[in-house]
């Protein structure tokens, strides 16, 4: 559907906040739902000097909006409750802001807790109740706030087995690591014991552990974290973890206790691994910060008066697996009064890189995925299906008389003879338990590393009520424990035809699987942050999880991993250095330019542009370097399209194409960028460039002749579309080429990892989603429903399921983001950010009968329920208070369409205009309604 002009839009706009809201004092309702401190509920370890603050308005009247606002930010909670600032008052701000507001206030201390609250106003003038007092705690933000803590291990660094640009492992001719025992630290238990004599106030505890932690106070694991902290590039930065311990103090002896795993810090040799590297042995560092009720402070910080000794965790790598042996724990050794006499004290380590608090969402234990159904196979083991392929540990409970060594080999596939097939995922990896053997029921699950798997074969055990007559392990309970980031779910979908619900329920798993604090292309063989895919797929995760925290980060990645030339790596953090043509591409580089304004467009969060925009504008600078005529052709291109050849490098698409078309949008995304940051001189640069590059990229790609891009494939002629490289005179034929080339294959997809997004994106923009509904409701050619078909339950890395390649990937996921725009029709509009100003247009194709689909946005829950039926099309939406709406319907009569059973015309709810292409469209304020559209 064609656009109205910008002055028509803007004129309805300003007629639509015209619409009077109830006023405040008939809303005594009028709440606060989400009121977060750096996209976060009561943060620990905030380290910005201007922490910014957010809320929700929660009214049941329509049209609510807010005209000013007020925040207070105080010490003490009692006072924040009551509207008294201590520390900064923002004064009555007119307008309807409410997301991102940054303190400015009295300098915040580290360590310390704060409380602020916020209090709105309506049209009439009156404000509401202040909203409940939130807190939020300040981190550690250089390194003297540390309070003299010294990074601590159980053994000295090696020099000579540091290698932090990880190599790839050729066995002992290596010419790094030639045969030495690389990354075979022991891994650590470390502990300190200390007395509470006063009642406390607060405490908190902030911790790096690397590569992995657990931190135990008292007996019991502090949090429910898993694989903190999050991966960086550990010899340019590390991140602290913040625990609220409060509650976990004792009056008396205390004890505090962490035990290490590798991670990316430390990968062993042994087994399988993508590279090998190190940064050294297993090490931490720690603070606990106690406040006492009468206002004196202790702190207890790591240095050579804590103990060490080894651990339970034989072996442990991030890619090989996990080993544990319970003869060797040591019960109690997280209590007080615990003997260590037989402990070693703590190394000193030298060991410094800069700390920077964690962030991003933390990766937790989701869910349990049950065995469904177990084997026994030909090498006389049991083969446990889960049956479902996700990211995750194995939880394993056993009965064992004596001594035993139970192993268990993950896998996504399995061989016609139920053994394990690890061909597609990386092997050999096994998890392994040693029992303790004294007959009681034993359980464990890995704590440092996870795969990719559905099924796991196990050796040395027996399930319980099968017949053993080796008296081996008797298994109790076998179960998955999916593993993934722990980000909001934001999103539902669900709609009238199996396939589509099917098709989310594929792209949902390979997303939760490869979204850790990186986003990973694969849970399994090489669990590395591959950057196309972060830019790619992102407009479809935004829709199902709330990324406001974890994509900063990846900025972050990315700009540490930036090369001196202003290159960005395909992969961050950069752990190892690929061969030429897997290091630097644009379609993965470009991630550096695309996130940031991503970001801002989703979230309103401008931050990440501009921390980053001086590295942003090296990179388009490095790309113009590399350009010949502006035309850049280098790099992996369409990856995995489908072409005559195995998937791999593109086949269809020319790199010139694919290339120059991301650089292309890279320039003109820094010039709406430079716009927005008020870098004017910047904008008219980057202006003149894109029309330089646009006029190379036609001439050498478009022939006019024929009016064909390139080879005329799907991601050519999407990508000069979406980027708005075709010239206007030529739109409809290169529009005509990309569905008559879909059409002409009965409905099927070339396009790859690049290309693929752009189609989905191109097609639903210019009013053909009948077009991807057909390409996506087949099950005989490569695509979704072939992969269904071919028994998939994630997504896998190529449209063909190639048992050789992996078998839970996300970078085909395109088709996601339509399930919520298309078909839900959930959108925003052009120059709108963070979902203020809300397009619903559900595109009604193909056999749809009825579609129910949610999206919470920083403003609030956007929701779009539609049903059409022979004799009318009903649709219930929900837009959030202080957002607007502009509604589409399949009607060119006003007179046909009613609202709560009432007309539309002359409401003073809402105005009704008639769009470009004769269709009805309502645009209203917040609320529920209840529209009919008699046919």
């Amino acid at each position: 559907m064609k656009k109205t002009t910008f002055a028509r839009r803007t004129s309805l706009w300003l007629t639509l906040m015209a619409i009077t809201c109830a006023p405040l004092a008939a809303q005594t309702g009028l709440g606060f739902g989400s009121l977060k401190c750096e996209q976060e509920t009561d943060p620990v370890g905030i380290e910005t000097p201007s922490p910014r603050f957010s809320w929700q308005l929660v009214s049941p009247e329509r049209g609510c909006r807010q005209t000013a606002y007020r925040i207070v930010v105080a010490g003490t909670e009692k006072d924040a409750a009551a509207g008294r600032a201590t520390m900064w008052d923002s004064g009555k701000v007119p307008g309807e802001q409410s997301l991102l507001i940054p303190y400015d206030g009295q300098p915040l201390e580290a360590a310390e807790t704060y409380y602020w609250s916020v209090r709105v106003w309506g049209p009439d003038g009156k404000p509401s109740a202040w909203s409940p007092a939130q807190r939020f705690t300040m981190g550690l933000p250089d390194r003297e706030d540390w309070s003299g803590a010294r990074w601590i291990a159980l053994e000295e660094d090696v020099d000579s087995l540091i290698v932090i640009n990880g190599t790839f492992d050729t066995g002992p001719d290596n010419p790094i690591l030639g045969n030495k025992p690389f990354g075979r630290n022991k891994l650590p238990l470390l502990r300190r014991e200390f007395t509470v004599d006063k009642p406390v106030r607060r405490a908190t505890a902030y911790v790096c552990g690397l590569g992995q932690f657990e931190l135990f106070l008292n007996g019991e694991k502090t949090g429910d974290h898993f694989l903190d902290p999050a991966w960086t590039k550990f010899d340019k930065e590390v991140q602290y973890v913040s625990f609220d311990v409060s509650d976990r103090l004792r009056q008396g002896a205390n004890a505090v206790g962490a035990m290490l795993g590798n991670g990316f810090f430390n990968i062993p040799r042994e087994r399988y691994s993508k590279f090998a590297g190190s940064y050294g042995a297993p090490k931490m560092i720690f603070k606990l910060q106690i406040e006492y009720e009468d206002g004196t402070r202790q702190t207890v910080v790591s240095d050579d008066s804590w103990k060490a000794a080894p651990g339970p965790v034989t072996f442990s790598s991030i890619y090989g697996g996990e080993d544990y042996d319970a003869g060797l724990a040591q019960a109690g050794w997280t209590s007080p009064d615990f003997d260590d006499s037989s402990w070693s004290a703590a190394v000193l380590t030298r060991f410094d890189s800069p700390l920077r608090s964690q962030r991003t969402t933390p990766i937790k234990i989701r869910q349990r995925v049950p065995t469904v159904r177990k084997y026994r196979n030909s090498k006389g083991n049991y083969l446990y299906d889960l049956g479902q392929n996700a990211s995750g540990i194995v939880r394993l409970s056993v009965r064992a008389s004596g001594r035993h060594t139970v192993r268990m080999f993950p896998g996504e596939l399995c061989r016609p003879d139920s053994t394990v097939n690890q061909r597609s995922s990386g092997g050999p990896v096994f998890f392994s338990y040693t029992t303790r053997g004294d007959g009681s029921v034993e359980s464990w699950q890995p704590q440092f590393t996870y795969y990719g798997f559905r099924y796991v074969e196990v050796e040395g055990a027996v399930p319980e009520g099968e017949p053993n007559p080796n008296g081996l392990p008797e298994i109790v309970e076998l179960t998955g424990l999916h593993t993934t980031n722990s980000a909001e779910q934001v999103g539902t979908f669900e709609c009238s035809n199996p396939l589509f619900n099917q098709i989310y329920t594929l792209i949902d798993w390979a997303i939760r699987s490869n979204f850790s604090s990186v986003f990973t292309d694969c849970p399994h063989r090489e669990k590395l942050g591959w950057l196309e895919q972060s830019h790619l797929i992102g407009p479809s995760i935004q829709y199902g999880y709330d990324i406001s925290r974890a994509y900063p980060k990846i900025v972050g990645d990315m700009a540490t991993a930036q090369h001196e030339d202003g290159m960005i790596p395909t992969i961050a953090p950069q752990y190892t250095v690929f061969a030429e043509g897997f290091l630097d591409t644009p379609e993965w580089g470009s991630a550096f330019i695309l996130l940031p304004y991503y970001l801002y467009r989703w979230y309103g969060d401008d931050r990440p542009m501009r921390e980053n925009y001086d590295r942003m504008a090296d990179y388009i600078d490095y790309l113009s370097s590399k350009a010949d005529g502006h035309i850049v052709a280098y790099g992996l291109g369409d990856w995995c399209d489908i072409g005559p050849a195995e998937p791999a490098h593109s086949q269809l698409t020319s790199n010139g194409v694919s290339a120059t078309a991301i650089y292309y949008y890279d320039i003109c995304t820094m010039r709406r960028i430079a716009e927005h940051l008020g870098k004017t001189a910047d904008a008219e640069r980057y202006e003149s460039l894109a029309a330089e590059v646009k006029k190379a990229f036609n001439e050498r790609f478009f022939d006019r002749r024929t009016l064909k891009y390139d080879r005329n494939s799907q991601a050519a002629n999407a990508m000069a579309l979406y980027m708005g490289l075709a010239e206007p005179q030529y739109e409809e034929v290169v529009l005509k080429n990309l569905i008559d080339d879909i059409r002409g294959r009965g409905n099927a997809v070339t396009a790859g990892d690049i290309g693929y997004r752009y189609v989905v994106q191109t097609l639903q923009d210019r009013g053909a989603s009948d077009v991807l509904f057909d390409m996506n409701s087949r099950y005989d050619v490569p695509g979704y429903g072939y992969q269904i078909a071919m028994g998939e339950t994630a997504l896998a890395e190529s449209w063909q399921s190639r048992d050789y390649l992996s078998h839970n990937h996300c970078m085909l996921g395109h088709l996601y983001s339509w399930l919520f725009s298309g078909i839900g029709g959930i959108s925003q509009e052009s120059g709108s950010t963070a979902y203020k100003r809300i397009v619903i247009d559900p595109q009604i194709v193909g056999d749809l009968r009825d579609a129910r689909v949610s999206f919470r946005s920083p403003y609030g829950l956007i929701r779009s329920e539609w049903k059409d039926a022979p004799d009318e099309f009903v649709q219930t939406i929900e837009i959030p208070a202080n957002a607007t709406a502009r509604i589409c319907l399949p009607a060119t009569d006003p007179a046909k369409v009613t609202e709560s059973g009432k007309p539309v015309s002359g409401r003073k709810d809402m105005a009704v205009e008639s769009g470009t292409d004769g269709r009805i469209e309502l645009h209203v304020g917040s609320g529920v309604y209840r529209i009919a559209v008699e046919k």
